[in-house]
C-alpha cells in the first residue's frame, strides 16, 4: 500500500533556517529517500512553495477562488513523500525516520489510493 507522509511545520521557522541549516536537513532527508528509493519503495518527493503563493478554490454550486493557503493554522503543509510500504507501522518507521532530522514540526502519515493512473489518461 502506498502512504502519503506529509511534512507541516512553520514557514517562517524554516524560511529563517541559515543554508547550512537548510542543507542539512534536505541532506539528510535525500539520503534516506536514497536508501527507500533503492528499494523501490518511494514514490513522488514534493516540496511546497509558501502558502503565500497559493491559491484555493472553495467547493459549492458556484466554487469560489481565493488567494492563499487553504486553512489558518500555525504550522502550514511544507511537502510530501509517497512511499510503499507493507504495513502502517512500516510506514511510521519511515516516518519516524524524516521527523529525527529536524527538530520542530510534524509528519502526518496517510494512507492514498490511486484514483487516476497515470496510463489511463495517456
Amino acid at each position: 500500500m502506498q502512504y502519503a507522509i506529509l511534512c507541516y511545520d512553520q514557514e517562517d521557522v524554516v524560511e529563517a533556517w541559515t543554508q547550512a541549516e537548510n542543507d542539512e536537513v534536505i541532506g539528510k532527508h535525500r539520503a534516506y529517500a536514497g536508501k527507500l528509493a533503492q528499494k523501490g519503495k518511494l514514490g513522488p518527493v514534493l516540496r511546497l512553495l509558501p502558502t503565500a503563493a497559493a491559491m484555493t478554490v472553495r467547493s459549492g454550486d458556484q466554487p469560489v477562488i481565493v488567494d492563499g493557503p487553504f486553512a489558518e493554522t500555525k504550522e502550514q503543509l511544507l511537502g510530501l513523500w509517497i512511499v510503499d510500504a507493507e504495513s502502517p507501522e512500516e510506514a511510521l518507521q519511515m516516518a519516524q525516520t524524516f521527523a529525527g532530522h529536524k527538530n520542530s514540526g510534524s509528519l502526518e502519515v496517510r494512507p492514498v489510493r490511486e484514483m487516476v493512473s497515470l496510463a489511463e489518461v495517456a
